[in-house]
């Protein structure tokens, strides 16, 4: 076979996980031979899925958010009747269209983000036997972990006079680094190295610490007392890690940190001020539908503001874990049955019940952490994505949550409950969706409000068409009949046109609730910017561009991210 020149500069181009719709389970051919790949060509598409990839489908591609992509599968359904499938039976040709050109399922195109010849190594790559990564221990993490200032060298206080509250920890996901944005001037105040494609940024319960998490498992610990915000700690949980927390119950206050990882599928305990390792917990076992899974990751950790308990959603077992974690050397654990493909979730407003959406399952579960059983099992529209959703009151409903989907084109809302004697009257609709609010189409990532707005924010980044990935549409709380508002993000920034997709993506409020931020997500080639918005009249007070300032996504306000405020 002929070598091929495989271009490694666009490996590192915005995109977003795939998730893959109904397109797979269509089988248009006989199973074949893998197609044959050169070892050069294998590495690349090793990166590439690993980057990009694996976050939906999951690291031995048995699928999660996104479909199933072994080169051949076959399941029974509940009437013994055996189907089968598998990229084998898609071939080349039509799994090279389906990766160019996205679906409106939650998959972005790519023929803006790789070069055919890299959307070709992977329409193959998907044909052959998944790469397995190794597992890590403890031992592992220890070794990995560098402690570079010791807690006795830190500041005693704070050495800048920087608002710290209205920091914006922003990832610049393709550089490997995290922006520092002082939100009252809108200034840079620092850039730092944390690794690639952060996921979040979780606040210590002090708002002193910021921790980064991300696509290649490694926790960074960044001290804002500084004069310059520094890197005080890191440590690697895995190949692949996804989440963190951080103890915030009176009395343990950055004491822990919690990580979840992709792979291996476990989570991890480390000393909060520190990052020192301290225990690695599997999350290997039985589904809700009572089989074994090889891959269960974690997806997203809560702390709770009332228990010293993390909420630990284990993504394909469905189960949710309730963690006390006032004795890290005898762990008590509820396992809570909810439903598979557990993703993102947030608090309800009185911050008891925690409502997380089993995406591919279309249900979001609530977990009463006060009681510590499951509150309900909420039927929804395709592929709910709430990021961490939206609390406000409705007029009709009494306080509900909203979350966006990923397939299909509606927010919904969800009543919660409320002790109020006032909020008796809404006890009726508690655990419903009560409302679906109309959007021009799938593909929704996140949604958020603030206390002190009438505006609900949601983004349509994963929609595959131009007009709907660039744009937000703002509702207003005070009339929800009115249609929302079009905030063309990309046309506000005065950024170029160009090739790639400026996806407008997070929303985040600034501390006060008077701003809201929006990532537009270009190519790394590009200019990419965060567009700020005065709440109130819709308009841009201020475009953030940097030639630094490289994909950013997500970002997350200290404040608002260390009291909840969604």
């Amino acid at each position: 076979m002929q070598k091929r020149n495989v271009k490694s500069g666009a490996l590192s181009l915005a995109a977003l996980p795939l998730a893959l719709a109904g397109l797979f389970n269509t089988a248009s051919a006989q199973d074949a031979a893998p197609p044959a790949m050169t070892a050069e060509e294998k590495a690349v598409g090793k990166k590439i899925y690993f980057e990009r990839c694996a976050g939906c489908h999951g690291v031995l591609r048995k699928g999660a958010t996104g479909k199933n992509l072994e080169p051949s599968w076959t399941k029974k359904d509940k009437d013994g009747k055996e189907t089968s499938g598998g990229m084998l039976k898609l071939g080349t040709a039509r799994l090279e269209k389906i990766i160019a050109l996205g679906t409106e399922g939650g998959m972005v195109n790519y023929d803006d983000i790789l070069t055919k010849e890299e959307i070709n190594i992977m329409a193959r790559y998907i044909q052959n036997v998944p790469d397995v990564p190794p597992e890590f221990s403890l031992k592992d993490m220890q070794d990995s972990w560098k402690l570079i200032v010791p807690v006795d060298q830190r500041p005693k206080k704070q050495m800048s006079k920087i608002n710290l509250k209205n920091i914006f920890a922003t990832t610049l996901r393709d550089t490997g680094k995290l922006a520092l944005i002082d939100g009252d001037t809108k200034q840079i105040w620092e850039i730092l190295d944390t690794g690639y494609a952060v996921h979040i940024s979780r606040l210590s319960a002090s708002g002193r610490y910021v921790y980064t998490v991300g696509r290649d498992g490694l926790v960074t610990l960044i001290d804002l007392w500084f004069e310059k915000p520094t890197t005080v700690a890191t440590v690697k949980l895995g190949s692949d890690a996804r989440s963190v927390d951080t103890s915030k119950f009176k009395g343990y206050e950055d004491k822990y940190l919690v990580g979840g990882t992709y792979w291996p599928p476990q989570y991890s305990v480390m000393e909060g001020d520190t990052l020192k390792p301290l225990k690695i917990v599997s999350t290997r076992g039985m589904t809700v539908d009572g089989e074994y899974h090889p891959e269960p990751r974690v997806a997203s950790i809560v702390s709770s503001h009332i228990k010293p308990e993390w909420v630990i959603n284990v993504k394909e077992t469905g189960m949710i874990l309730l963690v006390d974690y006032s004795d890290i050397n005898n762990l008590k654990t509820t396992t809570i049955n909810s439903a598979k493909f557990l993703h993102d979730g947030g608090w309800d407003i009185t911050k008891r019940y925690f409502l997380v959406a089993a995406n591919a399952s279309h249900k979001v579960a609530a977990v009463d952490t006060k009681t510590g059983k499951l509150a309900a099992l909420v039927d929804t529209k395709k592929i709910p994505h709430p990021g961490r959703g939206a609390n406000f009151f409705h007029p009709k409903y009494g306080p509900v949550w909203a979350t966006g989907h990923l397939g299909d084109a509606v927010v919904s809302l969800i009543s919660t409950p409320s002790v109020k004697p006032e909020h008796a009257k809404f006890k009726q609709y508690n655990w419903k969706v009560v409302e679906e609010l109309k959007m021009p189409g799938a593909g929704n990532l996140f949604v958020k409000t603030h206390p002190k707005s009438h505006h609900l924010w949601a983004d349509m980044p994963m929609n595959p068409e131009r007009e709907n990935a660039e744009v937000n549409y703002v509702f207003d709380l005070r009339d929800l009949s009115k249609p929302p508002v079009k905030i063309d993000v990309a046309k506000d920034s005065g950024l170029p046109v160009t090739k790639a997709l400026r996806r407008a993506v997070h929303q985040e409020y600034s501390q006060d609730g008077t701003e809201v931020w929006i990532s537009l997500w270009g190519g790394k080639t590009d200019q990419s910017a965060i567009v700020v918005y005065d709440d109130k009249t819709l308009k841009v007070k201020k475009v953030i561009t940097d030639p630094k300032m490289i994909t950013p996504t997500g970002k997350f306000n200290v404040y608002n991210t260390m009291k909840d405020i969604y």
